[in-house]
């Protein structure tokens, strides 16, 4: 005979919620993401960079059935499947709904850049018989963790006829690494009196390139002489050609399954390509939506937003722009009624480091996408605050859809805080919330998701675009 519940068992049942583990909530999930999960590692390691990741979208939205937006005269049906490449830096991918663009459209905007260390406009020297590469950081890196870490070379050399140059070395088997050097710990006494923000210095990241010295003794600075050799005869360039540059130095690491259980993924750049990813293959699947969809893959989230592939730009409502004037819709109506997720994670809690997040308000591996109100710091200060409305309208959406999802700050109130670009979304007039995958060791070399965590945010986008 089954035992009566107490009326406080009752109440407490129906009043209350603690947060499940997908694996026990939903057992089939923990296969379904496994399978998910394998092309998503091929993805970060095909797009190290913004420009790579750009090109692997176009690449995937092409053999989708996806075509270039044509911005006058033409017109379009429910269906049909549109794109914009900006600047080979910069993604967007749109398909037509059943509805009229004045009704709305859904918006899903996450980033592909992602911290790394970025070439100077005349990088390469030799001291001492090394040669060496000077590097300025770009976003929010612990410059620490950079020391000792394999190095890999992506990115764009223009020549002076104007010829255009790519360059992805570090990445294959048999190519050379690179890396930046640190002290050994018996000579660190000085070093070890700094601030673990200032353990190694942005100008000591200095990336070593080469140490065998041109064959002719007469000259001067022969192994920088010998590197610009090599680089000559792989790539046609010159010193000065470095200043048409945007190279980039990123870890040479792959992605790889973490744990005894293989729960886990370890990579550089889930902060934002996991979201990316997740969002990409949302839009890539949905047929003939009720609303427009469009997913926004933008550049330069982690340094501010600005420039002509960021956020800040005019470039993804140009594009919007376009879309209603195609249909003949009005375009403010449009901006007003449209709905969006700003694509991006979140820090997961750490049981290493718990002192840093309140743990009722954090988010938690293997918990679902984390839906995040609000980001910022001192305050709120810098963020879209998601209104009740809006709140309520996405996770309407993914109960659903039985999407497993969470709740999560950035952290304590007053220690610390961060942004994301759904401040300048929602700055347009549109309703906006804070959606993604929770990430261990967010802007490190390696990073760590959950694979339940991944697939449980693209069910989320799915169910939003489908919605």
């Amino acid at each position: 005979m089954e035992e009566k519940k107490s009326l406080g068992k009752e109440l407490q049942e129906k009043l209350t919620f603690t947060q499940p583990h997908i694996a026990d909530e939903q057992p089939d999930a923990v296969a379904e993401a496994e399978r998910f999960c394998v092309d998503y590692k091929a993805f970060l390691d095909a797009a190290k960079t913004e420009r790579e990741a750009a090109a692997e979208v176009e690449r995937r939205a092409l053999a989708a059935g996806y075509r270039p937006m044509q911005r006058t005269g033409v017109t379009y049906k429910a269906g049909d499947k549109v794109f914009y490449n900006n600047r080979g830096k910069a993604m967007l991918l749109a398909t037509l709904g059943k509805r009229p663009l004045d009704e709305g459209v859904r918006l899903m905007v996450a980033h592909i850049d992602s911290p790394r260390l970025d070439l100077k406009p005349n990088p390469l020297y030799e001291d001492s018989d090394i040669a060496l590469f000077k590097t300025h950081y770009y976003g929010g890196i612990r410059k620490y963790q950079w020391g000792t870490t394999p190095l890999s070379l992506h990115g764009v050399v223009y020549r002076k006829d104007g010829t255009k140059v790519e360059v992805r070395l570090g990445e294959e088997a048999g190519d050379p690494v690179f890396c930046v050097t640190d002290l050994l710990p018996h000579l660190g006494a000085e070093q070890n009196k700094r601030t673990l923000a200032d353990g190694l210095r942005g100008e000591e990241l200095n990336i070593v390139v080469g140490s065998l010295p041109y064959a002719d003794k007469e000259l001067k600075e022969r192994v920088k002489l010998y590197t610009l050799t090599l680089l000559n005869e792989k790539y046609g360039i010159t010193e000065r050609d470095f200043t048409r540059a945007e190279l980039e130095a990123v870890p040479a690491v792959k992605a790889s399954d973490v744990g005894f259980d293989r729960s886990m993924i370890g990579a550089y750049g889930h902060d934002d390509r996991v979201c990316a990813y997740t969002a990409l293959q949302a839009e890539l699947g949905v047929k003939e939506p009720e609303y427009t969809t469009v997913c926004i893959l933008a550049d330069k989230e982690e340094v501010g937003s600005d420039g002509p592939t960021g956020l800040v730009s005019d470039f993804v409502f140009h594009f919007l722009g376009y879309l209603a004037d195609a249909q003949g819709a009005n375009y403010k109506l449009m901006l007003q009624n449209a709905k969006c997720l700003s694509a991006d994670v979140n820090a997961a809690f750490d049981p290493t480091f718990p002192d840093v997040l309140e743990k009722r308000n954090a988010s938690y591996l293997n918990r679902g996408v984390v839906v995040t109100k609000y980001t910022g710091s001192r305050g709120k200060y810098g963020t879209n605050d998601a209104s009740a409305e809006m709140m309520a309208y996405v996770t309407d959406i993914l109960d659903r859809a039985d999407v497993l999802w969470q709740t999560g700050e950035l952290g304590k109130v007053d220690f610390g805080g961060g942004g994301t670009v759904a401040q300048y979304v929602a700055n347009r007039d549109i309703d906006v919330v804070d959606i993604g995958v929770p990430v261990l060791s967010m802007h490190s070399p390696f990073e760590l998701v959950s694979k339940l965590d991944v697939y449980m945010t693209y069910r989320a986008f799915s169910a939003f675009a489908n919605a």
